[in-house]
């Protein structure tokens, strides 16, 4: 179907559409990397940042995924998404996302240098728990452009020497907005799926659901690695993620959610 007809029933629908039930099946209408440009987009307009949003796309998508979402942004709404992040964010955070955008990251080879990876785990706790006050960028520069080979391996050297692991250093050298962009890095780079097990459970637990949170994660993963992330997601939390879809939903919403999902009770 031709994008412009799609944007046509689009319309059509958000007519005839309410609540949840119309926002998931309106991210259903989206090709995937614009549905993601969407979501990019959304977070940004108007007043306040939805940074949470930004720093789940920007950090566990690929560089060619990256690639296709930029170009979507631009086609959709006029707009370059790099310099839309640099207006919208500042300091650090803003460093960190323009840094992930560019997708740095990729090194399909597999191949990991032991002695750059031991350098890097001495820079990172240089630039930390050795010093008084953090040196962000260094952070910022070794988490946004080494592969994640490499990076297991700096983590592994860094527990090491810093007789603590990357994340304990993370949360006591950082916070806020920076924090979890880090944060997320370091997650992805460890288990991409047990990453959106963890935000599919996080969008669930609790009181209310965050209904965002649910739907771009369902919806964005469910031709990729879904079925891996279901997986996981029962190892982690014992109970399968159509049960709990089941608990905390209802009506058309749930039972779209559930086609979506699939069987895994």
């Amino acid at each position: 179907m031709a994008w412009w007809k799609a944007w046509d029933l689009i319309e059509t629908l958000k007519s005839e559409l309410s609540g949840k039930f119309e926002r998931l099946i309106i991210a259903l209408m989206y090709p995937p990397y614009r549905y993601e440009a969407k979501e990019l987009y959304d977070a940004m307009k108007g007043i306040g940042t939805k940074e949470g949003v930004i720093i789940e796309i920007l950090a566990s998508r690929t560089k060619n995924q990256l690639r296709e979402i930029m170009k979507a942004y631009e086609e959709d709404y006029g707009s370059n998404l790099e310099e839309d992040i640099k207006a919208d964010t500042s300091g650090y955070l803003e460093r960190i996302l323009v840094c992930l955008l560019q997708g740095s990251r990729d090194d399909l080879s597999g191949y990991v240098d032991p002695g750059l990876a031991l350098q890097d785990a001495q820079d990172l706790y240089a630039a930390g728990e050795k010093i008084c006050g953090t040196d962000e960028m260094k952070f910022i520069t070794i988490l946004c452009t080494r592969s994640a080979t490499h990076l297991m391996r700096v983590f592994e050297e860094y527990e090491k020497i810093a007789n603590k692991s990357i994340e304990d250093s993370i949360k006591s050298e950082t916070h806020g907005s920076l924090e979890e962009a880090m944060l997320t890095v370091v997650k992805c780079t460890r288990n991409l799926h047990s990453y959106f097990a963890e935000r599919l459970h996080y969008a669930m637990k609790g009181a209310g659901t965050l209904d965002g949170t649910l739907i771009r994660n369902i919806v964005s993963r469910s031709e990729i690695d879904l079925n891996l992330i279901k997986n996981q997601f029962k190892k982690m939390y014992g109970k399968t993620l159509s049960t709990m879809i089941m608990e905390d939903t209802s009506g058309d919403y749930k039972n779209a959610l559930l086609n979506l999902v699939g069987s895994d009770l």
